[in-house]
């Protein structure tokens, strides 16, 4: 099957979208992305469906059970079946959490890495065998968390960068993890913004989220994307450029024609701050 290049502004691809979106795709989505998980193997009807759209559009595959951080041995038949599944249909792009998930069994939950020399280590030969299984550069994700992870020797942006040089892959940047955690854990965001190794940047997400009674705010994908995390999507444009972005869109998911003016507004960000700044960085 053929690859489509991933561009522009683009969208969570969700089965409660479906019947709305064989009905008339918006002009403004230019991609999808997915979680492998929830469709490799997958047979019958809900294939069929798939590949009506995967055959159209380009597809990004964001993973959420690899668990790149964690204790226990990489699931390398999850991988196998992901190379499969992209060629199937001819997706290029897979991104990861730059956190862990499992142990001794899935803990459904994005837990923090240590920031540590050795978490560096640790985590950079996964994904370089990860890269390996699937053949191609994986993007890790800046993902949020609740509670620092202990005996850092090091910030965060300092442990992504170290990372991802060791690891010799790409970024992923989500916009929204770093707002939420520049409010709970009381940093600036636009300095966090400016140390991480844009110059390896390849992807964006933008989302909303859920602000506790005491003020922490609590990543969902269940709201509209806010003000701030626009403007810190704007600032990101103007130091690596206009990089395929996609709304993520988990729960309490609107009728499509609400979520069509999130990605038109990402869709205006990218042109308006598109051409001399849109240096497209890739690594």
């Amino acid at each position: 099957m053929a690859v489509h290049r991933v561009r522009g502004a683009g969208l969570g691809f969700r089965r409660e979208l479906i019947p709305d979106l064989k009905a008339g795709i918006p002009s403004a989505i230019e991609f999808f992305e997915l979680a492998p998980e929830n469709w490799a193997g997958v047979g019958g009807r809900a294939a069929r469906e798939l590949r009506s759209f995967t055959e159209r559009y380009p597809f990004v595959c964001h993973g959420l059970s690899l668990s790149l951080g964690g204790p226990g041995l990489l699931d390398q038949t999850l991988l196998r079946r992901i190379k499969q599944f992209m060629v199937e249909h001819g997706i290029e792009l897979y991104t990861e959490h730059l956190s862990w998930c499992s142990d001794e069994g899935h803990l459904y939950d994005l837990l923090p890495i240590p920031f540590t020399v050795d978490a560096v280590h640790w985590v950079a030969q996964r994904i370089r065998q990860a890269q390996d299984i699937l053949g191609c550069r994986i993007a890790v994700e800046n993902a949020s968390y609740y509670v620092a992870p202990p005996n850092a020797e090091m910030s965060e942006a300092e442990f992504i960068s170290a990372v991802v040089a060791e690891a010799d892959c790409l970024f992923h940047l989500d916009i929204n993890n770093i707002h939420v955690n520049s409010v709970n854990h009381r940093y600036d965001a636009l300095e966090f913004l400016d140390r991480l190794p844009l110059e390896r940047a390849c992807y964006v997400h933008v989302a909303g989220h859920f602000e506790e009674p005491d003020g922490l705010l609590v990543d969902t994908h269940g709201a509209a994307v806010i003000d701030p995390v626009w403007t810190l999507l704007e600032a990101a444009y103007s130091r690596c450029g206009a990089l395929p972005t996609c709304l993520e869109r988990d729960f309490n998911i609107p009728p499509l024609a609400d979520l069509t003016r999130e990605v038109e507004r990402i869709a205006a960000l990218q042109n308006g701050g598109a051409g001399a700044t849109d240096r497209r960085r890739r690594a």
